[in-house]
């Protein structure tokens, strides 16, 4: 009687287990197979065939071991309490002495060569002292790379200074009443000098 209640307990299992039901699959398929027309006669043996490879190429289900309890740590002896040594006094600390703070050095001048190209141009130029060019040509030097300056160095000092060279150029026929060239480029080299701050 206990013999019979554990074989069927063992064949329920197997009928649960994943082979089985792996093998049921194939054994389908092997079903299909014979209504589509592609078993022949020898259907019985594809769908046993396909039945037994999906049930033996499954994994057995992996047993979870016991864990295993951790050994018990074995006591060990008390020792007997010791004096607390005393600490070795520490020589007294000498401050360190404070450095001055460093001024911040200068920026290096960044070479822009659109700047020095147009002052060679500028040097070729009769141009009056009194404009004031010179001054400004050194006002953009020191004030760097910038929206203002790239303006003026591209555009507002070139034009500035081809006007000047234009109305010198038709001064004899603009008559007595024309205004001077010369202030003129130096009203407008101030105006740039401000705008450059």
């Amino acid at each position: 009687m206990a013999t019979s209640e554990g074989v069927g307990r063992l064949v329920l299992r197997y009928l649960e287990s994943t082979r089985n039901l792996v093998g049921c699959a194939g054994g389908a398929v092997g079903l299909g197979l014979h209504f589509a027309g592609l078993g022949g006669a020898w259907w019985p043996g594809v769908v046993a065939g396909l039945y037994g490879v999906g049930a033996l190429l499954t994994p057995a289900p992996v047993r979870p071991s016991a864990p295993e309890s951790p050994p018990e740590p074995s006591p060990e002896p008390a020792s007997p309490p010791q004096a607390a040594e005393p600490e070795p006094a520490s020589p007294p600390r000498v401050p360190e002495p404070v450095s001055p703070p460093r001024a911040p050095e200068p920026e290096p001048v960044v070479p822009r060569p659109e700047l020095e190209a147009l002052a060679d141009y500028l040097g070729t130029v009769p141009l009056p002292a009194s404009a004031g060019v010179d001054a400004l040509l050194a006002a953009l030097r020191g004030a760097g790379p910038g929206p203002v300056a790239d303006r003026i160095v591209g555009y507002r000092l070139p034009v500035a200074v081809d006007g000047y060279l234009r109305a010198r150029t038709w001064l004899p026929w603009a008559g007595p009443d024309a205004p001077d060239p010369a202030a003129q480029l130096g009203r407008e080299v101030r105006r740039l000098a401000a705008e450059l701050g």
